[in-house]
C-alpha cells in the first residue's frame, strides 16, 4: 500500500528531460518520469492561491476582504509553490500508478526535475512492488539441517535442538530473493530512526554512541543497510513459504495470543492492529513449519 507522505528532493539540471515513462530497474526499482501541462498546475496554484488569501492580515481589511492582488502578493511564494506540488504531483503519481497497474509496497520517493513559472512539471517517482522469489530447494536444503538432531544417541532419549538460524539460513541460501535497493534504504532509515529514538530516551548523543561503539557514521549505517537487507530477504522468504504452504492464521490463533499478555491496556493497544497480530502469529507458524521439515 501507498500513503500519501512522500519523499520530495527538488534538482536543478542542465541536461534535456527525460522522457515520460516507466523504467524497471534490474534490482527491481521502478523508476516513473511524469510531466504535468503547466495549465493544469496553473489551476492548482490559482486554487490554493485562493484559499491561502483568505487568511492573509491587511490592515484596514477583514480576513478575505482585501483585494485579491493585494492579498496575493503578500503569499510566500515557496509556500504557494510547495502547496501546489503537494496537490498536484501526488495526484499524477497514483495517475501513473493506475495506468501501469502497479502495486507499490513503499511510499515513493519523489524527485522534482523541473518546476518554475510557466513550464511544465516534470519529476521522477521511484518506488518498488513486492519482490519476486524463487525457493529453490529450500526444503532438502533444511532437512540436511534438521536431520542431525533427528539422530538419536544410544542412552539418551532427548533429541538435539534445532539451531534455528541454521535452518533459516539454509533455506535463504536455496532461495533467490532480489530486494530492491529503494526498499533497502527505506528500511535502513527506519532501523536508524528507531536508534536515534531509543537513543535519546536514554539520554545520550549520536556522537556518544558511535565513540562507544569505535565506529563512524559510514559505517553504522553500512552495518545497518546488511541488517536491513537481511531482515527484508527473510520476510518476504517467510511469506513466499507462508503463500505456498497455504499457512493461515485462524480466529482463535489471534484471541490465544491475545490472551498470553496479562497487561489489559498492552493487549487493548495490540488488539487495535489486529493485521500486524495475524502477520507475526503466521510468520512464527512458517518458522514452526520450517523446524519440523
Amino acid at each position: 500500500m501507498v500513503d500519501e507522505k512522500q519523499e520530495v528532493k527538488e534538482k536543478s539540471h542542465s541536461h534535456a528531460p527525460k522522457k515520460p515513462g516507466i523504467v524497471r530497474k534490474e534490482d527491481g526499482t521502478i523508476e516513473l518520469t511524469i510531466v504535468i501541462p503547466w495549465n493544469e498546475a496553473k489551476k492548482a496554484q490559482e486554487s490554493i492561491e485562493n484559499e491561502l488569501v483568505k487568511s492573509v492580515k491587511i490592515a484596514g481589511f477583514r480576513p478575505g476582504q482585501a483585494p485579491k492582488n493585494v492579498a496575493k502578493a503578500r503569499l510566500n511564494p515557496e509556500l504557494v509553490k510547495e502547496e501546489v506540488l503537494k496537490k498536484v504531483v501526488s495526484a499524477a503519481y497514483n495517475e501513473e500508478v493506475k495506468k501501469h497497474n502497479l502495486n507499490p509496497i513503499i511510499s515513493p520517493h519523489i524527485h522534482i526535475e523541473i518546476f518554475t513559472e510557466g513550464t511544465d512539471i516534470q519529476f521522477t517517482a521511484e518506488t518498488c512492488e513486492e519482490p519476486k522469489i524463487e525457493l529453490g530447494n529450500y526444503k532438502e536444503e533444511i532437512k540436511k539441517v534438521t536431520a542431525k538432531s533427528k539422530i538419536v544417541i544410544p542412552g539418551k532419549e532427548e533429541e538435539k535442538k534445532d539451531n534455528l538460524d541454521e535452518v533459516l539460513s539454509a533455506g535463504l541460501k536455496a532461495a533467490k530473493i532480489n530486494v530492491p535497493a529503494i526498499l533497502v534504504e527505506s528500511e535502513t532509515s527506519r532501523l536508524l530512526s528507531q536508534l536515534l529514538d531509543e537513543l535519546k530516551k536514554l539520554g545520550l548523543s549520536l556522537d556518544q554512541y558511535l565513540e562507544s561503539k569505535g565506529i563512524d557514521g559510514e559505517k553504522l549505517r553500512a552495518e545497518y543497510q546488511a541488517k536491513a537487507l537481511s531482515d527484508l530477504q527473510l520476510e518476504f522468504f517467510l511469506r513466499k513459504v507462508a503463500d505456498e504452504e497455504k499457512i493461515t492464521v485462524e480466529k482463535e490463533d489471534i484471541e490465544r495470543a491475545l490472551n498470553t499478555i496479562e497487561n489489559p491496556k498492552e493487549r487493548e493497544e495490540i488488539m487495535r492492529n489486529p493485521y500486524l497480530v495475524a502477520s507475526i502469529i503466521r510468520q512464527q507458524k512458517t518458522v514452526t513449519f520450517l523446524s519440523s521439515l
